[in-house]
C-alpha cells in the first residue's frame, strides 16, 4: 500500500511512528501519588469530544478509573462543550469509557482492590489521529513521603546548579 502525502505528515521522521502531541497532563497525581505501573488506553468519545480534545480543553483534575462490570470507566474528567457544537453538543462531565486489552483490564482491577492503591490518570494525548489517555496504578503518598520527595528534588536542582556553575 502506497503511503498519501497527508499520511507521511501524521508521521514522525523515523520509523513511520505517529506524532503524539500532549493535550493536558494531570500534575497532581505525580505529586500525590506514588506511580507503581503505567498503561495506554483508548477513550470512547463523541464527535464534540474529540474536537474539544484537538483544541486541549481537557481537565484532569480530581479525576479517576473505575472498573465496573467488566469495564474501565473516566469518571470526573472534564472536556469542555464544544464551541461550535449544537444543541447535541456532550455532557462535560460524563463517565467515558476506557479501552484496555482483556489482560490490562484484569490486572489493573486485580492490583487496584489491593488497600491503597488506586489507578489514576496521568495524561490525554494525539496519537496520529486517536485520542489516548496514559493511565496508573499507584499508591496514595504520607504527607512525609511528599516531604522527602521535594527535599529530593531540591537536592537534585542545587547539584545540578553547581555542576553547571563549576563544572
Amino acid at each position: 500500500m502506497a503511503k498519501t502525502a497527508s499520511s507521511t505528515a501524521r508521521e514522525s521522521g523515523k520509523g513511520g511512528k505517529p506524532e503524539i502531541r500532549v493535550v493536558a497532563r494531570n500534575r497532581r497525581a505525580r505529586h500525590d501519588y506514588e506511580i507503581l505501573e503505567t498503561f495506554e488506553a483508548g477513550m470512547v468519545l463523541a464527535g464534540t469530544e474529540v474536537k474539544s480534545v484537538r483544541d486541549g480543553r481537557v481537565q484532569l483534575k480530581d479525576s479517576y478509573v473505575e472498573v465496573r462490570d467488566g469495564e474501565a470507566w473516566l469518571v470526573g474528567a472534564h472536556i469542555s462543550p464544544y464551541s461550535h457544537g449544537n444543541q447535541m453538543n456532550h455532557d462535560p462531565e460524563r463517565p467515558r469509557k476506557l479501552l484496555l486489552s482483556r489482560r490490562e483490564l484484569d490486572r489493573l482491577f486485580g492490583r487496584s482492590l489491593l488497600k491503597g492503591q488506586t489507578i489514576v490518570p496521568l495524561s490525554v494525548y494525539l496519537k496520529g489521529n486517536w485520542v489516548k489517555i496514559e493511565i496508573a496504578l499507584a499508591r496514595g503518598k504520607k504527607l512525609h513521603d511528599k516531604r522527602r520527595a521535594e527535599r529530593e528534588k531540591i537536592a537534585r536542582q542545587e547539584a545540578d546548579d553547581a555542576m553547571q556553575r563549576f563544572g
